[in-house]
């Protein structure tokens, strides 16, 4: 279940809500080479970052979509077809995102044909067992805490990998 990273009309419309990277291929390759797919809603760039170095280290070749807070996920997950663009094989979902939580996302994912099966990461600063408890009854597949040093960080591209060896 990867996107197809050629230039689809939708994309530019997508592109209003999400930012895409391509991890992992080199620059000369062809744009419409076939990859799996990671969407993340996470409202800090450093922790978007943080995630393109880890599969990076993990050498995760792959596409990465990024909304950069609840809404425009929402926004993403109820108004672009991803019959069209092509499934993302993972998400990954902060709980505290501003204007829409994780959980709302999560909630909506679930009931949502084309995302109904895709396995959801909640990658979270909170340690709370209520949090972790809540999101396993949403449906949540796993529940990782932010790291606090980089090598930890960098551990969780390896979670990934293992997960889109699953996936694709």
């Amino acid at each position: 279940m990867g996107a197809e990273s050629g230039w689809n009309p939708l994309w530019e419309r997508a592109q209003s809500f999400i930012s895409r990277y391509r991890i992992g291929i080199d620059p000369e390759a062809e744009e419409n080479q076939r990859l799996p797919c990671i969407f993340m809603a996470e409202d800090n760039p450093g922790d978007v970052d943080l995630l393109r170095v880890a599969l990076e280290e993990h050498t995760v070749a792959c596409e990465l979509w990024v909304a950069s807070d609840g809404e425009r996920a929402l926004r993403f997950i109820d108004e672009i077809g991803l019959e069209s663009l092509g499934c993302p094989a993972i998400a990954i979902l902060d709980l505290n995102l501003p204007k829409k939580t994780g959980r709302d996302l999560l909630m909506r994912m679930r009931v949502h044909d084309a995302w109904s099966t895709i396995p959801i990461v909640i990658l979270s600063s909170s340690d709370s067992e209520k949090d972790k408890s809540d999101v396993a009854q949403l449906g949540a597949s796993r529940y990782i805490k932010k790291p606090s040093s980089l090598d930890a960080f960098v551990g969780i591209g390896g979670v990934l990998k293992e997960m889109l060896a699953g996936r694709v």
